[in-house]
């Protein structure tokens, strides 16, 4: 599987991020849309996480999983009914899937965090170091810094709810421990990139789906991209990186 880095001409490639997996071809957040996304060439899965009433992290967007028309309220049902409607439990995302790429998570239960980091330590293989674990809040995720030194954190916000000055925010970020900032596409320029990362905060864009965006994006240097169309992030990411030749 691809894995973020640099590439054979020293071209630093973002992470891509298939948005709950490829979701365009299989069932959002579903073990059949993770694993598409990784054949696609996706670096990177990204999906939600709440608790099912028996204490196991689930993996789906919303607090009511639907299935046609079968509803269930996730924290009021058991993982295996849930299963039954095609929700997943992280922890066979790690048995079926290994570790080999990275994983985003955007936090919906606060009290997923914990059990999230020790199913990833329980993977081992640097599943830990692969973990970027999302959230709006600031202070919840400086209160998950101290245990949790082996994952990432992110900052998961639109930029007009930041009320603080965006420098203050990133020197905030840094000092809490925080490793990345996660905004709208549309929310960054080549200058916020820059100043994130001056104070070694990673820059990360979600809902970035049209090749002229995702262009756009990488042409300002950010880190990691989050896109429904895993194909074609892969794709432009992919001819981004090729080495530039002059033509004959």
């Amino acid at each position: 599987m691809p894995s973020p880095g640099c590439d054979d001409a020293g071209t630093v490639r973002p992470i891509t991020f298939a948005h709950r997996g490829a979701r365009t071809e299989a069932p959002e957040n579903t073990m059949p849309a993770f694993r598409r996304a990784l054949a696609l060439g996706a670096s990177g899965l990204e999906t939600d996480a709440w608790v099912s009433a028996d204490g196991e992290v689930v993996l789906v967007h919303d607090r009511v999983a639907r299935r046609g028309l079968r509803r269930r309220n996730v924290s009021k049902s058991s993982a295996d009914a849930l299963a039954d409607l095609g929700v997943p439990r992280l922890a066979q995302v790690y048995t079926e899937l290994g570790t080999g790429f990275e994983l985003s998570i955007d936090v919906k239960d606060r009290a997923a965090a914990e059990p999230i980091v020790e199913l990833a330590r329980g993977a081992g293989n640097g599943a830990p170091g692969r973990l970027w674990l999302c959230h709006a809040s600031v202070r919840f995720l400086s209160g998950l810094r101290e245990r949790m030194p082996d994952v990432k954190l992110v900052h998961s916000r639109h930029r007009q709810h930041i009320e603080a000055t965006l420098e203050r925010h990133a020197a905030d970020l840094a000092a809490s421990g925080i490793d990345t900032m996660n905004f709208h596409y549309s929310e960054w320029t080549a200058g916020l990139v820059t100043l994130f990362h001056r104070f070694g905060v990673k820059a990360f864009a979600w809902d970035v789906q049209e090749v002229r965006h995702l262009r756009a994006m990488l042409g300002i240097g950010v880190d990691a991209l989050y896109c429904d169309r895993v194909d074609r992030m892969v794709a432009t990411v992919t001819e981004w990186s090729e080495p530039r030749r002059e033509d004959a």
